[in-house]
């Protein structure tokens, strides 16, 4: 059990939460980061790590935990504070005077608190197949890649039609033994730019396209894949040759204890102030994927900004009688630099 005083908790180690700890500690403000999984990254390291990020302003593409690993190395000049492995049960006081609770038993005193939990306590939506369970007990169906290598010279059939699906079709070329990508329409829920590299690997036979279809059955003995059955929507069937399934279609999202914090929410998600990123309870902020506002968009880059946002909307909690006189990064530096 660990009994921690400072200014600002950060729950969510993800690389949101992470440059929040950032943001604050170029403001003088001292942080904790809290995250119930065992290392800081959130879902980039725990679900895909080696998967490319391509909307990183300055990284034309950059793989998961490489992100998570720069800014590890950004925030190490303020050496916030960390628990980990530990999820946050309980919290409460009022602005300038909070205290939270965690699960092994943790006392956190804080003035302020920034939910960048993500998705909240994630896990995948599995697709309605007989006998699934003992194909992901045999690994031949998996819904995150960890190591790419693992995956050379297998056929693998990949379902979905969101940015996942296309991102690792694209990075699994002369990797995978061959890959088939089954969607139940042409057009796909990914970024436009990914989603015409993806034709383009089509046409040159790198990827076959398997539309309009959807996942139907597996056929296999002891957990080991052999063929992945298909239907269309008029119920003609096909079979796909396969080693290993990845379905691709999004991960469940659970609020947990957050959802009887008393927050304003907006179907599981956090409503916030947009010009401060402040939740409903005063003193309480969200950034990132748990936070929603009008004209939200869901990328890394958005969540830095409310970041910053919510770093400069705390400032004023923590020295009321202070004027924050704004310089920029490069007028201002960073310690030890």
């Amino acid at each position: 059990m660990t009994e921690i005083t400072t200014d600002v908790a950060i729950i969510g180690a993800g690389p949101v939460g992470l440059f929040a700890a950032f943001e604050l500690g170029m403001l003088k403000l001292s942080s904790v980061l809290i995250d119930a999984l065992g290392e800081v990254g959130g879902q980039c390291v725990a679900l895909y790590p080696e998967k490319p990020i391509y909307d990183i302003p300055a990284h034309p593409a950059i793989e998961a935990a490489a992100l998570v690993a720069q800014l590890e190395a950004q925030i190490a000049p303020f050496a916030p504070a960390r628990l980990l492995g530990r999820r946050v049960e309980t919290l409460r006081g009022q602005r300038g005077d909070f205290t939270l609770g965690t699960d092994q038993g943790d006392t956190i005193r804080a003035k302020a608190v920034i939910l960048a939990a993500g998705a909240g306590a994630f896990g995948p939506n599995r697709p309605p197949l007989e006998g699934l369970p003992a194909f992901e007990a045999s690994g031949a169906v998996q819904y995150y890649v960890r190591r790419k290598e693992d995956l050379r010279g297998r056929r693998v059939v990949i379902a979905g039609g969101g940015d996942s699906a296309v991102d690792w079709a694209l990075a699994l070329r002369g990797i995978a033994a061959s890959i088939q990508v089954v969607h139940r329409r042409p057009k796909f829920r990914a970024a436009p730019e990914t989603a015409a590299q993806l034709e383009g690997a089509s046409a040159r036979g790198e990827v076959e396209m398997v539309i309009p279809y959807q996942l139907h059955a597996l056929h296999g003995q002891a957990g080991r894949l052999e063929q992945v059955e298909v239907a269309d929507l008029n119920g003609g069937t096909r079979m796909l040759a396969a080693d290993l399934l990845l379905p691709f279609f999004g991960l469940s999202m659970d609020l947990g204890p957050i959802a009887g914090w008393g927050l304003a929410l907006d179907r599981h998600h956090v409503a916030i102030t947009p010009a401060t990123c402040e939740t409903s309870v005063a003193g309480i902020f969200a950034i990132g994927d748990i936070a929603t506002y009008p004209g939200k968009l869901k990328l890394i880059l958005q969540g830095f900004s409310e970041a910053a946002m919510a770093a400069h909307a705390i400032h004023p909690i923590v020295f009321p009688d202070q004027a924050l006189h704004f310089e920029y990064s490069t007028t201002k530096g960073v310690p030890g630099g």
